[in-house]
């Protein structure tokens, strides 16, 4: 049985379980308390000694880091349609990948974290705020051709930028000023399998 240790209020978490899902996988969720300091705790800083969350564990696989962990579902349970192996192809996911862990993170990812958790998250809002924007209008321009974010189908690309994305308006960003990307959160949601967190 797939485990997934997690926080339901993280993104990052819930890309994962939205992936799960999208696979029909059967898992057990294990939440780790954010907020009581768990995932700092030496039994789970053995396990992921950068003490995040996602933390996949599939049979003797032990796994950190969303990104990582679709890429691992996707080829052990998707296949081609989630992440071909091409290189072109391949190339053109994990760049979507890449913009998830670098500018989404720095824009409507933090700026969540600043609304939800404060000033005690050192997150320069302001500069957050920028390149929320800034990536919005951009993925914006790029749905204005593409059903999806590449091919004419969902990828693990899709699913990794969803989350922040989708969850823009947590850190005061308008999301109504962004009706492309509008179009795409509302088609996510309606792919079998989807499933809702907090927020969506």
């Amino acid at each position: 049985m797939i485990q997934l240790y997690g926080h339901e209020i993280s993104g990052n978490s819930y890309k994962v379980r939205l992936m799960l899902s999208l696979l029909n996988l059967e898992y057990e969720w294990v939440r780790v308390d954010l907020m009581q300091g768990e995932h700092k705790s030496p039994e789970y800083l053995a396990m992921n000694p950068l003490g995040q969350v996602p933390l996949l564990v599939d049979g003797a696989i032990q796994l950190a880091d969303a990104q990582a962990i679709l890429v691992y579902l996707a080829r052990q349970y998707g296949g081609d349609p989630w992440l071909p192996l091409e290189a072109l192809p391949l190339a053109q996911v994990i760049r979507w990948l890449s913009i998830a862990a670098g500018e989404v993170r720095q824009g409507p990812e933090n700026a969540r974290l600043y609304h939800l958790f404060g000033t005690g998250t050192n997150i320069n809002i302001e500069r957050a705020t920028q390149k929320a924007n800034l990536i919005l209008s951009q993925l914006d321009q790029h749905l204005q051709t593409h059903t999806w974010l590449e091919f004419d189908r969902p990828t693990i690309g899709d699913v990794a930028v969803f989350p922040y994305v989708a969850l823009a308006r947590d850190g005061k960003i308008d999301l109504d000023a962004f009706p492309n990307v509008l179009n795409w959160i509302d088609r996510v949601k309606q792919l079998p399998g989807y499933i809702p967190m907090a927020g969506l």
